[in-house]
Parts: structure tokens; C-alpha cells; sequence
């Protein structure tokens, strides 16, 4: 429906500028503006790509550890994802970015356990490894332009 306003070249903001600056504050166009899209930001691409190589490597680990260890990691890398959400669409962001980043702690710390348990290979623990420091270095850079320690 919104694209037929926009394709007849009906301005939609121009009806509801003075409804949206009282809710929001300030005009609609430069509200929106101040947002990346979460799915567009580079961490939360590296995160989605981190997820993948755990989904890959999980299915071959041991029973014992596929259900435990596996799902986790799974799960804490899911809410990692969750948390980059947040925290781009929060104006606050200190409180999300720290949990991110004590959630990265808690993945590395499972995958450095399955390189021990040898559930994975070296070679695995080192390309796994590669993609959680990207993670971790783009939050902390994150927390670093928002002006956080």
C-alpha cells in the first residue's frame, strides 16, 4: 500500500510531519537516517556468518557434546545476534554491547573447549577462532566510537 503512495508521488510524511515531530521529535526523514538497518551492519553480517560455521561444525561433534556444548554455543551465538539488534536500535547502548561482548567471551571459551575434547580440528578451532575475534574487534570498536570503555 505504501508503495503505490510513493509511486502516485504522494509524499506520505507530508500529512503526518507535524503528528511524527511531536512523537518523535524531530522530522521522520532525518529520524530514520540516524539508524543502520541491524541485517546491514558489518558485525551483525560477521555474527550471521559466525553462526553458520557453528551450525557446520556442531553436526559432527559426539553425541555427548552435540546436545549439550553444541546447542550453547548455538544459542548464545543466536543472542549475540539478538543483542547487536539491540543495541542498534537503542540510543543507550552501553549496557547491550557489554553483554555482546561477555556473550563472544562465552563462545570462545565453548570453542577452546571442543578443540580440547578434540570435537574439532586445529584447522577448525583456527578458522572459528579468526571469525570470533572479527566479532569481538568490531565490538569493541563499536563500544570505542560510542564513547564507551
Amino acid at each position: 500500500m505504501v508503495f503505490l503512495y510513493v509511486a502516485s508521488g504522494i509524499n506520505l510524511f507530508d500529512s503526518f510531519d507535524n503528528l511524527i515531530i511531536g512523537v518523535w521529535g524531530e522530522a521522520p526523514i532525518n529520524f530514520f537516517k540516524k539508524m543502520a538497518l541491524y541485517s546491514e551492519l558489518p558485525v551483525y553480517k560477521s555474527t550471521y556468518d559466525l553462526l553458520l560455521g557453528i551450525f557446520r561444525f556442531t553436526k559432527d561433534f559426539g553425541k555427548e557434546y552435540k546436545y549439550t556444548v553444541g546447542e550453547s554455543l548455538k544459542k548464545e551465538t543466536i543472542e549475540l545476534l539478538t543483542l547487536i539488534y539491540r543495541a542498534n536500535v537503542r540510543r543507550d547502548k552501553q549496557e547491550v554491547l557489554q553483554e555482546a561482548r561477555e556473550r563472544i567471551e562465552v563462545i570462545r571459551l565453548f570453542i577452546r573447549l571442543m578443540k580440547d575434547m578434540q570435537q574439532i580440528s586445529v584447522k577448525q578451532f583456527v578458522q572459528i577462532n579468526e571469525a570470533v575475534e572479527n566479532v569481538s574487534k568490531q565490538l569493541s570498536g563499536w563500544q570505542k566510537a560510542m564513547g564507551y570503555k
